[in-house]
């Protein structure tokens, strides 16, 4: 699903078209170097209490949302990737009010899917990509 803060509006498909099949190659080649330490990551954000929707940001270029989790090159990765939920997107306004709901819906299941935010040129979009099986 796919939220456009300036229409406020989000579409059902978790995968848009607007995600070109380069892009999503370029983002699953990089997240599989740091899938295990993602899953984890939700994990304890989750078994912490701090949110039952980890959603994690996944940029080149810095970007105000998030605290970093894995910078670039640490793991032999590109991106930069951090660690957000959903209480941060609502209060930043990337989330509309109205959507929360439609949000929370569509929200894959985090011990299967990764929620990612990827912000790449003038795409910005929620994307979900499955962990890699054991």
């Amino acid at each position: 699903m796919i939220n456009h803060s300036n229409e406020n509006t989000l579409l059902d498909d978790a995968n848009s078209y607007d995600v070109n099949k380069q892009l999503m190659g370029t983002i699953s080649s990089d997240f599989v170097k740091v899938a295990d330490q993602l899953k984890e990551a939700s994990y304890q954000i989750r078994k912490r209490g701090f949110s039952e929707y980890p959603v994690f940001v996944a940029s080149r270029r810095d970007v105000p949302v998030g605290q970093l989790l894995i910078g670039a090159t640490e793991l032999e990765n590109q991106w930069n990737y951090k660690a957000s939920f959903l209480d941060e997107f609502i209060q930043r306004e990337l989330i509309g009010e109205d959507s929360i709901d439609l949000w929370k819906e569509n929200y894959k299941k985090p011990d299967e899917y990764c929620c990612l935010f990827v912000v790449h040129g003038d795409f910005a979009g929620f994307v979900y990509i499955p962990y890699p099986e054991d």
